[in-house]
């Protein structure tokens, strides 16, 4: 760690830092070299501030951490800690700035008496692993462009709206087919695992979305249960599980073909956008949405602090809004700044976009040109046909009968209209006709010469 340190931190070789510049070095040391980890502890000096942000102390039996909690993320916990609570809490080291105070920066929290289900998780997680349910080799692509969807979840459940509602927005084409099962309690598990073996039994959808919204680990245990695993590795339609929160993970994420961090993220999985194109400008769109929320929880974090330690006097309260007003300042220059930025990017894309399209001018002139040729292969070619069919024509003639009638020559016809080829086949007496090349006449055989021939 220490030449992970020096690398990463060489103003500390420059000289005299102030102390702004040594808290925001250590802050950046923490957070790159300590990952996410959970912690458990004992709640004390909780504050739920106005703004929505936790504010505690974790403590145990020998020491004691700072922890802050942004709104976002306290919106989705499900209960509000008290004094002497135990809880277990997913977090991020770093260093408040301003104070140089060490503090947790908890991205989820649950009560410490979870424990015993995150083990027996665990346990079923690696035993099913073990088993080869969990392969990446077994998994399949969901269908791209599905003609019909299946969705298991509770008709009650808040997460299917916010489905239909996203599945209408991306893939308005597809048919939406619900297969309902309770998503919590005793039964969930095995009616869910039912509904899957439903859906393949029937054979309608292309996909299936197996989701239920947030909660604690006790409301998602259904997804947890190994026959709803089982059956989800059996079912031949492919299944997409959006089951709580981004930082929620069950059994039945690990078997899905695909795993969504929401449900709504697993409607979005479903089929390809509508729009692939807009595609980098939502991207940037939510960077820049994350560096707001990012610039207004550290400021709201700072005017907690500072909110915590007013006085009375009024000079005091007036300098502190003087500082408020100017980080509100700097972050609607940097929101202008970022938004300028971004209309520049959309202007060039829609420049390049129209570049593309094609030159209808060029296009007919090109479509003109063609037909002209055409025009000229055609006649090119009419004109040897005909060459041909008179060169066919005359060599017809010249084979026909018509010329060897001219020469004197005459054919003969029996009474049946027969042509007479031998002179064995008359009969003296037999009516003949004579076709010649101008007339024709009949006649009377009075003697037939099978043995004469030309003289």
């Amino acid at each position: 760690m220490n030449s992970g340190f020096a690398s990463a931190h060489d103003d500390f070789s420059r000289g005299i830092l102030t102390i702004s510049q040594l808290n925001r070095a250590v802050a950046g040391l923490l957070e790159r070299n300590i990952p996410l980890v959970w912690v458990r502890g004992e709640v004390s000096n909780f504050t739920a501030a106005a703004s929505g942000h936790w504010y505690f102390t974790l403590k145990d039996g020998g020491a004691a951490a700072r922890g802050v909690m942004f709104r976002g993320r306290a919106m989705l916990v499900g209960f509000t800690p008290r004094e002497g609570d135990r809880i277990e809490v997913r977090a991020r080291v770093s260093l408040y700035e301003p104070r140089g105070d060490y503090q947790l920066q908890v991205e989820a929290m649950r009560r410490a008496g979870q424990g015993d289900l995150f083990e027996a998780f665990l346990r079923l997680k690696e035993k099913l692993s073990a088993e080869g349910l969990f392969d990446p080799a077994r998994k399949r692509t969901p269908a791209a462009v599905p003609r019909a969807l299946g969705i298991v979840t509770s008709l009650q459940a808040a997460a299917l709206r916010d489905v239909l509602t996203a599945l209408a927005r991306r893939v308005p084409h597809a048919r939406v087919v619900i297969y309902p099962a309770p998503v919590q309690g005793d039964e969930a598990g095995p009616r869910l695992a039912q509904a899957i073996v439903l859906a393949n039994r029937r054979a309608e959808v292309d996909t299936l979305l197996l989701v239920r919204g947030g909660g604690s680990i006790e409301d998602l245990w259904a997804f947890n249960h190994e026959g709803l695993a089982r059956a989800i590795v059996a079912s031949a339609i492919p299944v997409i599980s959006g089951v709580g929160h981004e930082t929620d993970f069950t059994i039945a994420d690990f078997a899905a073909d695909l795993r969504a961090p929401t449900p709504t993220a697993a409607a979005e999985l479903a089929g390809l956008p509508r729009e692939q194109w807009l595609a980098r400008l939502r991207q940037a769109a939510q960077d820049l949405r994350r560096a707001q929320r990012r610039r207004v929880e550290q400021a709201g974090q700072r005017l907690d602090r500072a909110a915590a330690q007013l006085i009375s006097p009024r000079e005091r309260l007036a300098r502190q809004q003087e500082r408020l007003a100017a980080l509100v300042r700097g972050l609607e220059a940097a929101w202008a700044g970022a938004q300028r930025d971004r209309e520049a990017e959309v202007g060039l894309l829609r420049q390049r976009l129209i570049a593309q399209l094609p030159d209808p001018t060029r296009l007919s002139a090109r479509v003109d040109d063609l037909a002209r040729r055409v025009r000229q292969c055609q006649s090119y070619r009419l004109a040897r046909l005909q060459q041909q069919l008179a060169s066919h024509a005359a060599h017809l003639r010249a084979l026909g009968p018509e010329q060897t009638l001219a020469r004197g020559y005459a054919i003969v016809r029996d009474e049946q209209g027969g042509i007479v080829r031998q002179a064995r086949s008359l009969q003296a007496g037999a009516r003949i006709d004579l076709c010649f090349a101008e007339g024709a006449a009949q006649a009377s055989v009075t003697a037939v010469e099978a043995d004469r021939g030309l003289v």
